[in-house]
């Protein structure tokens, strides 16, 4: 006979029962102390106990995001949801559209397009399905602009549900933001055709017609500014050609372009050389450099008949701040241009026009302007800037 049945077996008296009931009062004691100086690893911090319990698939407000730690019970809920072999088509199609659905609501509309398209790839071979996909997918593209896009899918709707109200009027939507007018048209057509009240068809025709009639007119428009401009180009190459123009960066037996014209001087990219209202005179960008001072004066339209002596007077009407000897001043300075092709200066003769000046030889157009150089007669800056400028010049 074991302890165990011999002290089942035992009489025991009052006094031995209580002594009893002692010591197990103990040693219930003594483990419940002991419970409370062991650390509990397992249980929920008292300040994120509604964190931690929102975790669980059945008390979830949202779904996990990307990169969560997910609840093996929600992992299992979404296969039985998700898995084809645990689904039919059709089941699977509702399952990503309904997920679309309260992705709409919350106005996630990239992730509303990924589930509906998730949903057609299910296959469901069932019209009245297909159709609520494609326009539900529409719809997602609609509020993000994305037309092109929201117009295919309302018209595959169609296709499945011709009578299709809402994938109707989003289709004629999308065609008038597209500019498809007689699409848009037809479309208005067709829901007026089906509810002869619709207002807002009726406003749209409106609208479509024009939006068509402004674009028409405003494609004649700039159509007709597009062959002035062609004429006036052309009338300005011919009097650029006429007069024997050379540009230093025009290739051999190439044509004059409006991009050779375009002027590389940031101040003057706005005013390339054009011909003047009467047609008769060149108006022309130029660039005037000290190179003493390493900065350049500017003149946005200069035109040929000036003299170089009547530009240089309006250019140094004023002091230059930073002359402190007063040496730039008409009559006491020299003016240059270079001819980069053989690597030398040319002194201008300052009663010559810009025309004639443009005739020389050696006068070549630089970046879509003519660029001059000033320096004070007979000084030093003025012999150091020849000296310079006669180096050969190498040209990558």
């Amino acid at each position: 006979m074991t302890d165990e049945q011999m002290a089942m077996n035992k009489k025991w008296t009052d006094e031995e029962r209580l002594a009893l009931a002692a010591k197990l009062d103990e040693d219930l004691d003594a483990f419940i102390d002991g419970l409370e100086r062991k650390r509990y690893e397992e249980g929920w911090p008292e300040d994120r106990w509604q964190e931690e319990m929102e975790k669980h698939p059945f008390f979830m407000k949202k779904a996990p995001q990307p990169g969560d730690e997910v609840h093996p019970m929600f992992e299992g809920l979404q296969k039985l949801k998700y898995d084809p072999e645990e689904n039919t088509a059709e089941e699977l199609a509702l399952n990503y559209k309904e997920d679309g659905n309260f992705y709409m609501k919350h106005k996630k509309f990239r992730t509303a397009i990924y589930s509906f398209t998730e949903a057609l790839k299910a296959k469901c071979d069932k019209p009245e399905v297909k159709s609520v996909l494609y326009n539900n997918r529409s719809a997602a593209h609609f509020f993000l602009k994305n037309y092109r896009s929201a117009l295919g899918d309302a018209q595959r709707a169609l296709e499945y549900n011709p009578e299709y109200a809402k994938a109707r009027w989003r289709a004629a939507q999308c065609a008038f933001y597209l500019n498809k007018f007689e699409l848009c048209s037809e479309l208005c057509d067709e829901i007026l055709e089906r509810d002869g009240s619709n207002v807002e068809a009726k406003e749209l025709l409106k609208k479509n017609k024009t939006k068509k009639l402004e674009i028409e007119r405003d494609q004649r428009k700039e159509s007709a500014e597009s062959k002035k401009r062609m004429v006036r180009t052309q009338q300005l190459i011919d009097a650029l050609t006429k007069r024997g123009i050379k540009f230093d960066d025009l290739k051999k037996n190439m044509s004059i372009t409006e991009e050779l014209l375009r002027p590389k001087f940031l101040p003057l990219e706005d005013h390339p050389v054009h011909l003047d209202d009467d047609k008769d005179t060149l108006v022309w960008p130029a660039a005037f450099s000290y190179p003493e001072f390493l900065f350049s004066d500017f003149q946005q339209e200069l035109q040929e008949n000036v003299t170089m002596e009547d530009c240089i007077n309006a250019l140094l009407l004023e002091p230059l701040s930073c002359d402190k000897s007063n040496s730039y001043r008409p009559g006491n300075i020299n003016v240059y241009y270079e001819n980069r092709k053989v690597g030398c200066v040319h002194k201008v003769d300052l009663s010559n026009t810009i025309r004639d000046i443009l005739n020389e030889k050696g006068f070549f157009v630089t970046g879509g302007s003519l660029l001059f150089y000033i320096v004070p007669k007979n000084s030093r800056v003025e012999q150091e800037f020849i000296h310079q400028k006669r180096r050969p010049l190498t040209y990558a």
